[in-house]
Order: C-alpha cells, then sequence, then structure tokens
C-alpha cells in the first residue's frame, strides 16, 4: 500500500506517513528527550515512594500516619502494576479515537497533575490523588510513545530501528539513573514537597519538549470506530492467540525486576552501605541498575551481539530466552544476603550490586529485544494496543508481587516466606518461567511489520 499527501489533504499539517529515507527520521531526537525527562519524574515518585509511605507519610495535623512495610510494598506493587495495566486502554484511544500525538499532550497533562498533587498535600489523600493522576497520565502514554517511535521508520530506514528502540530505552535509563541518586536525597535534606515537585518540573519540561517536535513527526492517523472491530475480530483473535502466552511469561520477568524499589530496598536498609567512605541511601542503590544499562546497552550493541552472532543466528527469540534464563539468578545473590542477615552478619552492598548487574544483563537481553518484537509482530493499525500488552505483563508481574506479599503475611505479623525462602521462591518460579518460554518461542514464527512510506514528502 502507497501513502500520498498533497497539500489539500486534512492532514497537510502534518506527515501520516513516514517518507523514503535511509536515515534516522527527525523525530527521534525529540521523543528521546521527551522520554529523559518523563522517566526522570516516574522514576523519581518510584524511588521514594516505599521510604514516603513508611517514614515521611503525614494527617492533615501533622502526625506521622505511615503504613507498614508490607502494606507498603503492596501498595508500590499496585501502583506500578496499574501504571502498566492503563496502556490497554491509552492504546485503543490513542489508535481508534485521538491519534498518538493528541493522546500524549493530554495525558501528559494529567501527569503533570499527579505530581503537583504529591508535591502540595504529604497525607493519604494527597498520596491517593497524586498516584491515581500518575498512574493514568504514566500508563496511558506509555504505548503511544513507544509505538510512536516505530512509527517514524518505513522499508527505507528500517535497518535502523533496533538503534531507535537502543537510544530510546537507554533514554529511560538516563532519567531513571539520575532521579534515583538526587531524588532520595532530596527528600532526605529538604522533605516530600521538593522530592515530588522536581520530578513534576521534568514532566512539563517532557510535555513541552514532545510539544515542540510536533512538526517533526509521522502522525498516523487513528483509524475510527472500525478498529474496535479489528481487535475484536479474527485478526485481534490472532494476535491474541500468538502473543499473550508469551506476554504472561515475560510478567514472571517484571515479579522479580521491580522488587528492586521494594523487597531489595528494604534488605539494603539492612546492610552495609558505606562505600569508600560514603554512606548511601536504600534507595539510592536503585541507581545502580539504570547506570549499568547505560553501559551495557553500547557494549552489547557493538561487541557482545556481533561476537555472538559469529556462531548462530541471533533471532529476537534466542536474545529473550537467553534473558529469561539469567533473569533467574539475582534473587539467588540476594537469598544469600538474607541469609546473611539472618545470622546476624550485615553483609556489604557489594552483593546487592552484584544481583543488580545480573539483572541488567538480563533486562537489557529480554526487554529492549521484546520492545522491538512488540512493534515488528503487530498489524500496522494495531502497533499501540501490541506494545501495551508488553506494558500489561509489567503490571501483570506487579500484581503477582503485590497478591505473593499479601498472601505470606500471618495474622501475628511474621511471613509464611521469611527472609531466604522468599528470595529462592522467586527465583524458582523465574526459571520455571523460562523454561516455558524457551519451548515456547522454539516454534514460534516472527513477522516484521513496520509502516507505509509515503510518495510525497510535506514540507514543514
Amino acid at each position: 500500500m502507497v501513502i500520498e499527501l498533497t497539500r489539500g489533504s486534512p492532514a497537510a499539517n502534518y506527515r501520516t506517513a513516514p517518507v523514503p529515507s535511509p536515515d534516522m527520521p527527525g523525530g527521534i531526537p525529540y521523543i528521546i528527550v521527551n522520554d529523559v525527562a518523563e522517566r526522570f519524574s516516574f522514576y523519581g515518585v518510584r524511588a521514594i515512594l516505599v521510604i514516603f509511605m513508611t517514614q515521611y507519610l503525614m494527617t492533615g495535623d501533622g502526625v506521622l500516619n505511615t503504613y507498614s512495610e508490607e502494606d507498603a510494598t503492596s501498595y508500590f506493587h499496585l501502583f506500578t502494576a496499574t501504571a502498566y495495566f492503563l496502556p490497554i486502554i491509552g492504546a485503543i484511544v490513542s489508535d481508534a479515537f485521538l491519534g498518538k500525538y493528541r493522546t500524549i499532550i493530554f495525558l501528559s497533562l494529567v501527569y503533570c497533575a499527579g505530581h503537583l498533587a504529591l508535591s502540595m498535600d504529604d497525607t493519604r489523600i494527597g498520596l491517593f490523588l497524586g498516584l491515581t493522576f500518575i498512574a493514568l497520565g504514566s500508563g496511558g502514554i506509555k504505548p503511544s510513545v513507544a509505538s510512536h517511535v516505530g512509527d517514524q521508520f518505513g522499508k527505507s530506514n528500517q535497518h535502523l530501528l533496533s538503534r531507535a528502540f537502543s537510544w530510546y530505552y537507554l533514554g529511560i535509563n538516563i532519567g531513571s539513573s539520575t532521579s534515583s541518586l538526587l531524588i532520595p536525597w532530596l527528600l532526605e535534606h529538604y522533605g516530600a514537597s521538593v522530592a515530588f515537585g522536581i520530578p513534576g518540573a521534568f514532566m512539563l519540561a517532557a510535555t513541552l519538549t514532545f510539544w515542540l517536535g510536533r512538526h517533526r513527526f509521522v502522525h498516523i492517523p487513528p483509524t475510527g470506530v472500525s478498529y474496535l472491530h479489528d481487535i475484536t475480530g479474527p485478526e485481534g483473535r490472532r494476535l491474541v492467540k500468538r502473543l499473550a502466552f508469551i506476554y504472561i511469561l515475560v510478567a514472571a520477568f517484571w515479579s522479580l525486576f521491580d522488587q528492586m524499589g521494594s523487597t531489595w530496598v528494604l534488605q539494603a536498609e539492612q546492610m552495609d552501605k558505606n562505600v569508600f567512605g560514603y554512606e548511601l541511601l536504600s534507595a539510592q542503590i536503585m541507581a545502580a541498575n539504570p547506570f549499568l544499562i547505560i553501559f551495557l546497552i553500547p557494549v552489547f550493541t557493538y561487541i557482545i551481539y556481533p561476537f555472538m552472532g559469529r556462531f548462530f543466528e541471533l533471532t529476537a527469540a534466542r536474545k529473550m530466552s537467553m534473558g529469561m534464563v539469567l533473569a533467574s539468578t539475582p534473587f539467588l545473590v540476594t537469598a544469600w544476603c538474607a541469609y546473611q542477615i539472618q545470622s546476624g552478619i550485615s553483609p556489604h552492598i557489594s552483593w546487592q550490586l552484584l544481583a543488580y548487574l545480573l539483572l541488567s544483563v538480563a533486562e537489557v537481553m529480554l526487554v529492549i529485544t521484546c520492545m522491538e518484537f512488540s512493534y515488528t509482530q503487530a498489524p500496522k493499525r494495531m502497533k499501540s494496543l501490541v506494545m501495551s500488552f508488553f506494558y500489561l505483563s509489567i503490571s501483570m508481574g506487579n500484581l503477582f508481587t503485590a497478591a505473593v506479599n499479601q498472601f505470606i503475611q500471618n495474622p501475628d505479623g511474621s511471613s509464611k516466606l521469611d527472609g531466604v525462602m522468599y528470595h529462592l521462591f522467586f527465583a524458582g518460579f523465574m526459571a520455571a518461567a523460562a523454561l516455558i518460554f524457551i519451548v515456547y518461542m522454539y516454534y514460534y514464527k516472527e513477522e516484521y511489520i513496520v509502516q507505509d512510506e509515503a510518495v510525497q514528502q510535506i514540507n514543514d
């Protein structure tokens, strides 16, 4: 199918299809900068959320009104699960009615309102309103932003798509790494209002950056009500049949990964965090993951993957399978840390940093590949929807973790999976999911679908 745009068309102000070009699309830098600032805001909130709920939450009268560690962990994962469930709704709104650009702009403003609520009200009401708006805004824009990256490419430059998704994921980790270090420090020294307000300013900057790039983007038009028939018809059912099981298994990875912000933070509270004479804050340890990702992405892209490619064809399925297997190992390390803690020994934080390294390597191989895989497996009219399946797997993983943490609590306050057994349970759970994943992907037939290119380019 070939698309031609003319000056008299209703969409004449914007490109509605990629133009033939061997180069990186001009809209990609705006998306990446937007992504850095948006991820700074989201991960800044996540970095301090458990600490805020257990140490800083107040009543309207200025009296501490904190949650227990178990409840804070559950609420953390419920918030994350909600933020990653809402993409499926955002995808339908985007692809059927508003289009990706307008969906992103509108929900980004809702996102900013959530930060404002958290920065102005340190009570449970402010917490509820803030997290609700952030989950709605963040979750709603996720599939649209990620699929918007892919929409900028046609057949002429599809060879650059993997690089663009690597840059996109690099942006995620630049934003998250800086905020994971800075925001806990701001909370410690300046309080919750400033610590939540700075991420809000970054989200406002993210929204402005995306607006500035509007004439550089390819704007794939929404398809209207017919889209709803597509996703519920034979094509939609075929997609679910092919892909749903993959994302259910990938959810196991996220059930482990997002415990960096909960279980691992609480474990770090009981460890020796002195590094070269500097006492790290427990929430700051999370910054190890994005910094490792920033280092590992070019190493894998330019060294490890080409080296592997000498010996066998390095397909998306094989990359993801290796990532799934490796993801079971970090919780063996944290189980060792838990064993040391239960013996009265305070292990050094370097043990947990080893777990971060293993999990980060698994993340590079699984998650970046899975994002590109999600885009290229989707029909042209359902790119955001299939990308939302990827984010839905994050929601499912966090719901599972929240459910486990609620189920294991005994009435007397003890746990059915205490210390070492808790970590070994998740390691075994991940290993089982990885084995099933390998078998399923062995028989999966990959596709590669990108947008059709326009015959004529519109002047800005």
